[in-house]
């Protein structure tokens, strides 16, 4: 056990991790490195460049004679996956914090941080990219050590393009992060981190075993869900799976054990033994809470259940995503699910197109809200269709984020444009090192959820780097804002915003839509309505046929009959009639500007 080293790489996005990852892999001769960033395995993640899964390996190297294994896990470093960040930060002893020496420290570095600190973790500052022309090295050491209060010849100066400074940052892991702790002769205890779906296999849990021992052919059972199982394989996680016959205090590894629903196994529960198992679970595991919540409906009507089962397979593969079972008027049957973020949103929606096949319409994404009626009772209302009606309705809270921002000086006017037109409130500012600048705002999440995050960058050039916590619930002026298609409301369009930005929002939403939905026999109106009253109002003109064409000669009376006639069939069709709105319609609503 002393001889094992579990940690993780922790970074903003962007600063380097999944390429150092790359060269550790390689000085370890675990792997040959024939691409880039080897432990993306995903094709999205490639494509995108980003890290959306965390990923676990096992390296083996030798330092003053001795054999050590080193458990690593690269993580993401977006603030949508922070979740898979702190599953990782739960299962390690100490972490690599890289810090991109051309860009400084970002927001999320800061942020996961802090995360790693709370789960006392043993951290190595590591300088990246310092080959780069642009590095700052003097400069960006001076943000680290005002940030970790670090002596400066602990910070370790590396590049993952050339392989610079990774030997000194094994050795580092090899002496400065301790060793797990734990009692081998004690009851099982294993923590399940992540899991995945194989469709020969079932479901395969990764875990660390915490104390005790565990072998092939076990009994255990998992504590929080009380099922037992068999142990078929157990093994260490290489680039493929290697299988073991027993794993000791402090390794990482994985376990099939034939589980075919998901609902069995939750990220976070304790693996225990049947005959002797520990008391209690493992703690310091906290529930994802979703931040934005969208309906995801499938196209046709009859992929209802595969889109059930498509959901909970992605499930198991991203634990941070929720979902139940929810009907809606223009769509049919469908799901509202909870996502941590907009890019998190767009990346199920990704996946659940290439891995299982499902398109899927996606409805405007927004917020939880608690509504508190006069009666005095409360209820949390994820879409705007379950509000109560209006006359019912003593007031709305909507959540509030605590935002942190960091950019240059030059950038601070338009960012602080930006956050109050976002109902924003400055709280403090801080200078960080030279002309770098920290701003703290309280600002609603329902603000932030569409598209703050693309302008922020793109105001910012980029430099802006942006991450946030939730900070509880405010009474806000809130109303629920309908579309109307020729009088009928369709309630996959309509959406709670703040009074201000109701009359605004109504009118672009109908320019909009009428932009997108085709013309048809009949005249169709498109209406934006708080209650019963009409805010906007947009009319998309009939398609016309020349009725009158053949009437060349005589009274005008003639004329006049075949066109009330027309009118009068047109009217009839409106009766009947009925306007779909294109998928295309839908998505545009979301990123109206």
């Amino acid at each position: 056990m002393k001889n094992i080293r579990n940690f993780c790489i922790i970074a903003h996005i962007d600063h380097g991790k999944s390429t150092l990852a790359d060269r550790l892999l390689e000085y370890t001769q675990t792997i040959k490195v024939t691409e880039g960033q080897m432990l993306d395995d995903m094709d999205l993640e490639r494509e995108r460049g980003i890290t959306i899964k965390s990923h676990a390996i096992q390296m083996e190297y030798t330092y003053n004679g001795e054999k050590y294994i080193l458990n690593l896990i690269d993580t993401p470093g977006h603030v949508d996956f922070s979740y898979e960040v702190s599953r990782s930060i739960a299962a390690c002893e100490g972490a690599l914090l890289i810090v991109d020496a051309s860009q400084g420290v970002q927001a999320q570095t800061i942020s996961n941080l802090y995360m790693a600190l709370e789960h006392d973790l043993e951290i190595i500052p590591v300088l990246n990219k310092c080959d780069m022309a642009s590095a700052m090295p003097e400069e960006v050491e001076d943000e680290i050590i005002d940030l970790l209060g670090c002596k400066r010849e602990e910070i370790i100066r590396a590049s993952g393009k050339t392989g610079m400074g990774v030997e000194e940052i094994l050795k580092a892991v090899v002496e400065r992060i301790p060793h797990p702790k734990g009692d081998e002769e004690a009851p099982l205890q294993a923590l399940i981190f992540d899991s995945v779906f194989n469709s020969f296999r079932g479901i395969i849990a990764y875990f660390k075993v915490v104390n005790g021992v565990i072998r092939t052919g076990d009994k255990v059972k998992f504590f929080n869900t009380g099922k037992e199982y068999d142990a078929d394989e157990i093994g260490v996680l290489k680039m493929d799976m290697v299988p073991r016959k027993e794993l000791r205090t402090g390794d990482v590894g994985y376990i099939i054990s034939g589980i075919k629903t998901s609902r069995e196994v939750k990220v976070g529960d304790t693996i225990t033994h049947i005959a002797k198992p520990c008391d209690k679970a493992i703690e310091g595991f906290e529930e994802v809470k979703p931040m934005v919540f969208a309906g995801v409906y499938p196209i046709e009507a009859e992929d209802y259940e595969n889109l059930r089962a498509s959901l909970e397979k992605l499930q198991l593969n991203d634990a941070s995503l929720t979902f139940q079972p929810e009907s809606s008027l223009a769509l049919g049957f469908g799901f509202r699910c909870g996502f941590l973020g907009l890019l998190h949103m767009e990346i199920v929606q990704e996946r659940l197109d290439r891995e299982f096949d499902m398109n899927v319409i996606t409805t405007v994404p927004n917020v939880s809200y608690m509504i508190y009626d006069k009666q005095g009772g409360v209820q949390e209302v994820h879409n705007p269709g379950g509000m109560p009606d209006p006359t019912l309705i003593d007031h709305i809270e909507e959540p509030f984020i605590d935002a942190s921002i960091i950019t240059t000086t030059d950038y601070i006017g338009p960012i602080m444009t930006l956050c109050l037109g976002k109902r924003g409130e400055l709280v403090r500012q801080d200078y960080i090192s030279g002309n770098r600048v920290e701003l703290h705002y309280k600002m609603p999440l329902g603000e932030i959820v569409i598209d703050f995050y693309d302008k922020l960058k793109s105001i910012s050039k980029g430099y802006a780097s942006f991450d946030y916590h939730q900070s509880g619930f405010r009474p806000s002026k809130l109303v629920k804002l309908d579309i109307l298609l020729n009088g009928e409301s369709v309630d996959a369009l309509s959406t709670l915003t703040h009074f201000d930005n109701a009359y605004d929002l109504g009118r672009r939403m109908c320019e909009k839509l009428k932009e997108l939905i085709p013309r048809q026999q009949f005249e169709i109106a498109i209406q934006a309505a708080i209650g019963a009253k009409i805010i906007a109002r947009e009319t998309i003109k009939a398609v016309r046929k020349d009725v009158t064409a053949k009437c060349y000669g005589g009274d005008v009376s003639r004329k006049r009959k075949l066109l009330e006639k027309q009118k009068r069939g047109k009217k009839r069709m409106k009766q009947i009639g009925t306007v779909e709105v294109p998928q295309k319609a839908f998505l545009a609503v979301l990123k109206l500007d």
